[in-house]
């Protein structure tokens, strides 16, 4: 059988691995595969699949699932002939947010254009909240029941280990916008994790709240192991309903230091330099998303590669210019080849950084048809569609899906 997943932080490509375990403590083999792996005569092979799926932003696909929405999903949902083969039987779980418009957008236009194309479902779809517990559990009963097993209580995910606050210093003071800490973590042992944490650049760290708040956090990280512990760009989170976020008010509050959380690296495909090790790379944020860039620039530069261009937004340059100093010093030691630091309100007419690239659009043609790859680290609504659309703009649609097959763009949107 196959297990398809799209992921975009990789929790769903956990899922999917779990998936894959389940089956084979049964004595099943199956087929894994992301999304964009996947074509029509691919998908028709298989008389059963499990599709375990995330929603990006607003509604949007995962990067690894674009190409399988934009031309399967578009072009047999435009053609009424075309159908997926009628004894296709399947499950969906589908991963989102609430806090979106959108939530579990891409889920459930995928788990209706499987039913539309004659599909059936083996069970209903499973929503996920931003990893509810008792979501994840009504899965699992639902896997072990297809798969033959008892539960799959053996089967969880790798355990998460104690962390301890050592620094959390206000960056932005006099800001108009939320405070923003750069928060350092040093890992401790337990008997679950006694080993010192690894991690490439691009991952992420992923904390729980210890007061029954059901999901967890994650946060790009901006260190490399070598530094000794795990940095981070936190801005502190006020909801819809002013209550202080669970998890940010406690990284940044002012008695932080000192305190104990639980966590765990998470791995993240998606955002790691993966093939692009020798290529340069365009890098792009805003806010706190300065720190996944920053984990890539300062593996540069201890391998002392210049051959990049770091474009990154925030509002003013008195009080936003995170990390402002080692950028300056990495230009000078001629590791960072270009640096456009875009402060939206220093300027009469504002602009951001999808309006940069767009008066820079020359010079990114030059670097993407030098081999550049593109990475692209910031909020997923505002920020990460607009670039997209810049992008697009600047090199085509064609160019940019290309781009995403060859790992040549990444994103690391939230």
């Amino acid at each position: 059988m196959l297990i398809a997943y799209a992921s975009q932080s990789g929790f769903a490509a956990e899922l999917a691995d779990e998936a894959v375990q389940a089956l084979g403590s049964a004595g099943a083999q199956a087929t894994l595969l992301a999304l964009d792996q996947i074509d029509k005569r691919l998908l028709e092979s298989f008389s059963s699949a499990l599709f375990i799926v995330s929603t990006c932003g607003e509604g949007d696909a995962p990067d690894n699932a674009a190409r399988f929405a934009d031309t399967l999903m578009r072009e047999t949902a435009r053609d009424e002939t075309a159908e997926l083969p009628l004894d296709l039987r399947y499950g969906l779980l589908a991963l989102g947010d609430r806090s979106y418009n959108h939530y579990c957008g891409f889920g459930r236009r995928l788990d209706a254009w499987l039913e539309s194309r004659g599909a059936r479902r083996i069970f209903p779809r499973i929503e996920v909240d931003r990893a509810n517990t008792e979501a994840l559990r009504a899965w699992r009963h639902q896997l072990a029941a297809f798969v033959g097993i008892a539960e799959l209580d053996a089967l969880q995910l790798p355990a998460t280990r104690p962390w301890r606050i050592r620094r959390s210093t206000l960056l932005n003071p006099g800001s108009v916008g939320a405070a923003v800490h750069h928060v350092e973590l040093e890992a401790l042992a337990d008997d679950a994790s006694a080993e010192a944490p690894n991690w490439e650049a691009g991952d992420l760290l992923q904390l729980y709240p210890a007061d029954g708040d059901a999901y967890p956090r994650d946060y790009s990280i901006a260190s490399l192991p070598e530094d000794g512990a795990v940095h981070l760009l936190v801005r502190r989170v006020i909801g819809a309903d002013s209550k202080p976020g669970v998890m940010s008010s406690r990284l940044t509050a002012p008695d932080a230091v000192g305190t104990m959380v639980r966590g765990r690296i998470r791995s993240h495909q998606n955002f790691r330099i993966g093939d692009n090790s020798s290529r340069p790379l365009l890098l792009i944020g805003n806010g706190t998303g300065l720190a996944g860039l920053l984990a890539h620039l300062r593996q540069r530069a201890r391998n002392g590669d210049g051959r990049n261009w770091l474009v990154f937004g925030e509002r003013n340059a008195a009080c936003d210019d995170f990390h402002g100093s080692e950028l300056d010093d990495l230009q000078g030691r001629d590791l960072l080849a270009r640096c456009d630091r875009v402060f939206s309100r220093d300027l009469r007419a504002r602009e951001y950084v999808q309006d940069r690239l767009l008066r820079a659009a020359d010079t990114v043609r030059e670097w993407v048809s030098g081999g550049a790859a593109i990475y692209v680290c910031g909020n997923a609504v505002g920020m990460g569609p607009a670039v997209d659309e810049a992008l697009r703009t600047i090199l085509g649609a064609e160019t940019i899906a290309q781009l995403a097959l060859e790992g040549r763009y990444r994103r690391d949107i939230y």
